[in-house]
């Protein structure tokens, strides 16, 4: 046989699996899986509440109040003293919305609880924070200090000048002012000074040698 002729059996055959292939693959492999994130149930700690009032969730606990925006492919169920996320369709959009409100919903029920907390370092020589009423005001290493509002649901405690507490029941406000803080001097990796989360790793680079 030529090499002419063998390339295109070889070729023929990949093409033929190929279409064999596609033609065995089940038409509903994408819907028939739940996420196993979202069938996960969430337990209700003591003294939390939830309300259901058609598409709105509202949860209740010690540390304050939250509400959630239900969509239609899903609806949550509550049996004593746990919620259950089901999809009312199979359909792409469901399945990537049964794991995000199961989600969101299990934060929610963490935050009112017990709440969220971010803790932040101040690193570098002058670098210090402090509270003036619902102000927070940093000295970075610029010609003047940077102040941040402390926006509503959040308490803020600044320990020995350079620790910066964050704690609130909402999740994402809590990641959210930490990372606008963390933004205004980010780390560098030559020295290493700014502004960074607890236990965070930074990598060292070394700078340039003279000749």
């Amino acid at each position: 046989m030529s090499t002419a002729i063998f390339v295109a059996c070889a070729a023929q055959e990949r093409k033929l699996w190929v279409q064999c292939v596609e033609v065995k693959a089940p038409k509903d492999a994408e819907f028939g899986k739940e996420s196993r994130i979202g069938k996960a149930p969430i337990k209700l700690p003591a003294g939390v509440t939830v309300n259901f009032d058609s598409d709105l969730l509202e949860v209740k606990g010690p540390k304050g109040q939250m509400s959630l925006v239900i969509p239609s492919m899903v609806e949550i169920r509550q049996a004593e003293n746990t919620l259950r996320v089901f999809k009312t369709e199979e359909s792409r959009t469901a399945n990537c919305r049964h794991g995000l409100i199961r989600a969101l919903a299990s934060n929610m029920v963490t935050g009112v609880s017990e709440g969220w907390t971010k803790q932040l370092q101040l690193i570098g020589v002058g670098y210090r924070g402090t509270l003036n009423g619902n102000t927070l005001v940093l000295n970075l290493g610029f010609s003047h200090p940077v102040e941040m509002v402390i926006p509503e649901g959040i308490q803020v405690k600044v320990e020995k000048a350079i620790n910066v507490t964050i704690t609130g029941y909402d999740k994402e406000q809590v990641g959210q002012f930490a990372a606008t803080i963390r933004q205004k001097r980010p780390p560098e990796p030559y020295k290493q000074k700014g502004v960074r989360y607890l236990g965070e790793y930074i990598r060292k680079k070394e700078g340039k040698r003279g000749k």
